[in-house]
């Protein structure tokens, strides 16, 4: 038992896990992670549509690829200016259904 627990111990992580912590966020911020996932699978289906990559949508909003990757996994708090930018770049109305009335 002895030999087992060193042989866990070797492999354990300098670093402590914060799975708990992540699971209480998404928990306590589940409303809006639902419209992040949504504008995430909008963009997704656009940009295949259109054939083009992260990279691509990067450089039309002005950002790094890496950013737009934390973007389509759905777990991104966006402002208002990067949906605008999000819509700008691939021909997407997210917010304007929102702002448009019938007058």
């Amino acid at each position: 038992m002895k030999e087992l627990q060193n042989k866990l111990a070797a492999h354990k992580s300098s670093t402590p896990s914060r799975w708990k912590e992540k699971a209480m966020e998404r928990r306590a911020n589940r409303e809006w992670l639902r419209y992040s996932h949504e504008i995430a699978m909008m963009m997704l289906d656009k940009m295949e549509e259109q054939g083009i990559t992260q990279k691509i949508v990067a450089k039309r909003m002005g950002c790094s690829q890496q950013y737009i990757s934390r973007v389509l996994k759905g777990t991104e708090n966006l402002s208002i200016e990067t949906i605008f930018k999000i819509e700008s770049a691939l021909g997407l109305n997210i917010l304007e259904p929102a702002f448009t009335t019938n007058r």
